[in-house]
């Protein structure tokens, strides 16, 4: 794997949660290529344990843990066995999240004859519980890890959640995803303020596309072309193109490391190809 610049974090214990997704499982080989002890954290063990086996295999120190975000209890066991097997936190990324299709629309804009049809989801539609779900896992995922992994971080280490660009500018069809990452950015701001006094710097990255298990099939046609939507976000990217997993290494290193970005905390850094930039004019 190839990373864009080297720091030195040996002797740095990271925390990794949503290990084994695309996005976070690059953060995670990442952190250990520069030298940390990653622990990968997510719900199902042998997903955390293929991700931590990639990292051992080039080198790396990396311990696969299976936790629930919103389960304290499971959070704590993890942190007891994280302290004694690498040792406490000192870098602690929130990268848990997902969205759920019970909180999303059938279509981009609402038409009053849509509510004769019962085969299309409105926005009156909606379900409470699937929506709540979303908030759960993106916002009260993050808020309870670091209730927990936070307790034993001070002086100079840092804490960094996933938000999206859509927190930014909220994209159609997906209302408790896009509120839901706009709380994470709310939430990242509030910490960094709250945390500052302990020398702990907050901040988060917010993702542009990239294709990923969870997208895959609203981006790409059964034949791998490329769907409607897909071509409108394009359209409106930029760089013209989805983003690719070591696109965000760049950005994760240098705000995890103290030399390169040790004033800046309370900021959310959009990776994203210009998309949250352009007007589309």
């Amino acid at each position: 794997m190839k990373i864009p610049f080297q720091i030195d974090l040996n002797g740095k214990v990271a925390v990794v949660t949503g290990g084994s997704g695309v996005l976070c499982s690059q953060f995670a080989k990442a952190l250990a290529k520069c030298g940390a002890k990653v622990a990968v954290i997510s719900r199902r063990q042998e997903s955390v344990d293929r991700v931590a086996e990639e990292i051992r295999a080039d080198g790396g120190i990396a311990l696969a843990i299976a936790s629930d975000v919103l389960d304290k209890a499971s959070l704590e066991r993890a942190k007891e066995e994280v302290n004694e097997k690498l040792g406490t936190c000192s870098i602690l990324i929130n990268g848990a999240g997902g969205n759920h299709p019970k909180g999303n629309t059938d279509k981009e804009f609402f038409y009053k004859e849509d509510l004769k049809d019962p085969e299309t989801n409105t926005f009156f539609d909606l379900d409470t519980e699937g929506v709540r779900s979303v908030f759960d896992l993106n916002f009260l995922g993050a808020l309870q890890t670091t209730q927990i992994f936070a307790r034993d971080m001070g002086q100079g280490d840092v804490i960094i959640n996933v938000s999206s660009m859509n927190a930014y500018t909220p994209l159609t069809k997906i209302p408790a995803y896009s509120g839901a990452k706009a709380a994470v950015s709310n939430f990242t701001q509030w910490l960094a303020v709250h945390m500052s006094k302990a020398g702990i710097r907050v901040n988060a990255i917010a993702p542009g596309f990239f294709l990923t298990e969870q997208n895959r099939n609203l981006l790409m046609d059964p034949d791998g072309n490329h769907t409607e939507r897909a071509k409108k976000i394009l359209n409106q990217t930029p760089l013209e193109r989805f983003g690719e997993p070591e696109d965000l290494n760049g950005t994760l290193l240098w705000l995890v490391s103290n030399e390169a970005s040790r004033f800046v905390t309370g900021t959310v850094i959009p990776v994203d190809g210009g998309f949250s930039a352009y007007s589309g004019v």
